[in-house]
């Protein structure tokens, strides 16, 4: 019996199913996920190529998400990647995070909580931390400024009030906008979320700076406490 052997490089595929080549002639946005990794990669290892490589890589760690949040190092322990290859890799993902929050015209209109969602989405719901941000918002709800204030486990005695708004005193916002992540992926709102959102208000009132919005971030959804509780802006 005659055993086929594998592929093991790119260059043992048809022209017309290497990843290179298919990106050049129809464009990147035709590659999966996987191929777009190979590229990155260029060479795989014993019994996988560089496209095997790359969606096992993304079978690792879940999705594009999942490499986003997974430690360097981690990248590093698969086989046939090493330090090199996992910084292309890491690097790659933040320049495509970063070009998602260019503008090229002025700065983002905020109308609904879906438009600010979209400006930090993709980066906190990568963080391995809870992470409280502070959108800042103009009279007229362009976006002025994020602010990325505290780390770990989150509550209203945890949260300095006054570093919330801060910044939005110094230069003058009309609005802020809260964000947090939760990394567990599940987006619901706690009791300490609610206080804390509760506190903010307050707070906002005084300084005459309103609080917009408190968004939870979850792995791939996101919940706003505005809407899930609309008596808080009432009171």
């Amino acid at each position: 019996m005659v055993e086929v052997a594998q592929t093991h490089r790119i260059q043992d595929l048809n022209t017309s199913e290497r990843p290179r080549e298919r990106l050049e002639k129809y464009g990147a946005q035709v590659l999966t996920n996987g191929e777009l990794l190979a590229i990155l990669l260029r060479v795989g290892i014993q019994g996988r190529n560089a496209v095997q490589l790359g969606q096992e890589i993304l079978t690792r760690f879940g999705d594009l998400a999942g490499i986003q949040r997974a430690p360097f190092s981690a990248l590093c322990e698969i086989e046939g990647v090493g330090p090199a290859k996992a910084a292309q890799i890491k690097a790659a993902i933040e320049l495509g995070n970063r070009l998602s929050k260019e503008s090229t015209n002025e700065r983002p209109l905020v109308s609904k909580p879906e438009d600010a969602i979209e400006l930090v989405r993709y980066e906190l719901r990568g963080k391995e931390q809870e992470e409280l941000w502070v959108m800042m918002l103009s009279s007229r709800n362009r976006m002025l400024q994020i602010d990325k204030l505290y780390k770990g486990s989150l509550n209203s005695s945890s949260v300095r009030i006054a570093e919330l708004f801060k910044t939005a005193i110094r230069i003058n916002a009309a609005a802020v906008i809260l964000f947090h992540n939760h990394p567990s992926g599940d987006a619901n709102e706690s009791p300490e979320d609610v206080n804390l959102t509760k506190t903010a208000l307050e707070a906002g009132k005084m300084l005459d700076i309103k609080v917009l919005d408190h968004i939870i971030i979850g792995g791939g959804d996101f919940v706003s406490i505005k809407k899930q509780h609309p008596g808080l802006w009432l009171a």
